[in-house]
């Protein structure tokens, strides 16, 4: 079954923003990096790489359908920031933005009745939800020790895997 056009359409949307959010995390971990946060660095080389690869897995799909991936141009991203705490809340607000384009994109499916497309989705939906409680859980971390601990949290977020 071939992908509709508002569905190509939607999906394209979205790959933008996936690479969008993977520059975002990519100029985040350069901060941190340059900053000496190595584990925090680590990590969002992790986020960044996971979301190129949501935008890869989108594209792929729609072209499995005979459809058609576009990478349009992505805009800057912020690349000035004060302190770790604020780059988490940044990253927080940024996966909740991220949560409500994929609780788009899944609506179009919906309204295309493209099971495909709602099935693909729903593996995202999922993910997001993992995505904002880690991200929380960091950010709280911040909140509930007003400072208190940031090496021991850069240390074992680069050890994750």
């Amino acid at each position: 079954m071939t992908i509709s056009k508002k569905m190509q359409d939607a999906f394209n949307a979205q790959i933008e923003k996936e690479l969008w959010s993977s520059n975002l995390y990519l100029e985040m971990a350069f901060w941190f990096r340059s900053n000496g946060w190595k584990g925090f660095a680590t990590w969002m080389f992790r986020q960044s790489e996971e979301e190129r690869e949501h935008a890869l897995e989108m594209a792929n799909y729609v072209l499995s359908r005979g459809g058609k991936a576009n990478v349009t141009e992505i805009k800057a991203v912020p690349t000035d920031f004060k302190n770790p705490q604020e780059v988490f809340e940044m990253t927080y607000k940024h996966e909740q933005e991220v949560t409500n384009l994929i609780n788009k994109l899944a609506d179009v499916a919906d309204e295309e009745k493209d099971r495909a497309s709602a099935n693909l989705l729903s593996k995202f939906i999922d993910e997001q939800v993992e995505e904002e409680s880690s991200v929380k859980e960091i950010l709280d971390f911040f909140v509930n020790n007003q400072g208190h601990g940031i090496g021991m949290l850069d240390h074992r977020l680069g050890k994750q895997q």
